[in-house]
């Protein structure tokens, strides 16, 4: 009897088996995973985003091993974790007030409630399809489930609020079914439903429209933080948000996460109207993953990823085509979605309407036998970090070249 439920405790990580052999991972280095089975495979995963500059980075894990011989848990304060808090401040502009927890459902659950503390409201949204936790109240409306189809009234429960991505009036339709909102909780791509990008001027207007209602804007980066630039890709895509919650390419697989906020609106965290506790938040380790992992993205060269990324995803498109296939991307360089077709998803209803869950793993069982590993969901997404260099992007191409010859 196997006592791990399912085998994986996480279960978006368990991959399908293929000839009856389960596949699990042995080490990883780079944009590479060993497997069980011996092989090393081309990674598109990369900890679902959980770094931007490959796995096992050794300027990283250097500065975690340091770190932990020094002690995992002191109890009390301790140097590293204002410097950790300094250098992530030095990239999120207003947002200069820094609390550290361990996960993104954490930081957002948190930055709810200080949402909540700061305007005296109880009721919050988020967008249908829009992944931000697997805490009960966020995970409320998920891609696929019968919620984020929005097919009669507008769904609410338990204080949680849908409204539709891109839909510029339905923004305005919200105020009016629910007046007194806290917070409109938004990831600046919706990542999870497969990566649809804002549309031009979309998120300036969901800001202006939450402020002028009296709401919070929180930014869900915890997927798309550092991964359009050296910091929030909320605001380069326009959006002038109050709170951001970051995780995942802040520590490069580091459990860690954080809330930063704007100083008038984190002021609940110091004057006792919004708690806040956690024995590990912060903990030295995973401070030394933050430090170490900024200082190396401020020195990255983002558009020269983006173009080349961009690059490798229109090269495998022509694959597909060169085989009597339509195939699209939705997304940008470093994270996007392949779908069936030549129409890119505007919206998460055009992204539903065109999802093929058997598709996705037909390509994902094609890619393993080229040994490039691929998420096997319909929603899922390819990554691309500074560890892919032009030998694996190059690599990445051929692989689904391959692929795209086994499914014509």
């Amino acid at each position: 009897m196997k006592h791990l439920i399912g085998g994986i405790s996480s279960a978006g990580r368990a991959l399908p088996e293929i000839n009856g052999q389960a596949f699990s991972v042995a080490r990883s280095h780079g944009p590479w995973l060993w497997g069980n089975d011996g092989e090393r495979y081309l990674d598109t995963a990369m900890g679902f985003g959980a770094t931007m500059l490959g796995h096992a980075h050794p300027a990283v894990v250097d500065a975690i091993c340091r770190a932990a011989s020094n002690g995992l848990m002191p109890s009390f304060a301790h140097g590293l974790e204002e410097q950790a808090a300094a250098s992530l401040a030095s990239f999120t502009g207003p947002l200069s007030q820094v609390v550290f927890v361990n996960t993104g459902s954490e930081a957002v659950h948190l930055a709810c409630r200080v949402a909540r503390a700061a305007t005296g409201r109880q009721q919050v949204a988020k967008f249908a399809a829009g992944y931000d936790g697997w805490f009960d109240a966020v995970a409320f409306g998920n891609a696929g489930s019968a919620a984020a189809a929005m097919a009669g009234p507008r769904p609410q429960q338990n204080g949680m609020w849908l409204l539709r991505y891109n839909d510029f009036d339905d923004a305005e339709r919200l105020f009016q079914d629910c007046p007194e909102l806290a917070a409109v909780v938004v990831e600046p791509v919706l990542a999870n439903a497969g990566c649809v990008a804002p549309a031009p001027g979309y998120l300036k207007h969901l800001c202006e429209v939450a402020h002028r209602h009296g709401a919070l804007v929180i930014l869900d980066e915890v997927l798309m933080g550092f991964r359009l630039q050296a910091g929030l890709s909320g605001h380069l895509l326009g959006a002038d948000a109050d709170i951001a919650t970051v995780g995942k390419a802040i520590g490069s697989g580091m459990p860690v996460a954080a809330v930063v906020g704007k100083p008038e609106v984190m002021a609940v965290l110091t004057d006792g109207r919004a708690n806040r506790a956690g024995t590990y938040n912060g903990a030295p380790p995973a401070c030394a993953a933050v430090i170490a992992t900024l200082e190396q993205l401020r020195h990255q060269d983002y558009p020269a990823l983006l173009a080349a990324g961009d690059a490798t995803r229109a090269r495998i498109a022509q694959a597909f085509a060169e085989h009597g296939q339509s195939v699209c991307s939705s997304g940008y360089g470093s994270v996007f979605t392949f779908w069936q077709g030549s129409v890119v998803p505007q919206t998460y209803q055009q992204a539903a309407a065109c999802a093929d869950q058997g598709w996705t793993e037909r390509l994902h069982a094609a890619l393993r036998g080229q040994q490039v590993l691929s998420m096997p969901f319909a929603f899922g997404r390819a990554y691309l970090t500074f560890a892919h260099g032009a030998a694996e992007l190059e690599r990445l191409v051929e692989g689904y070249r391959a692929a795209a010859l086994s499914l014509a």
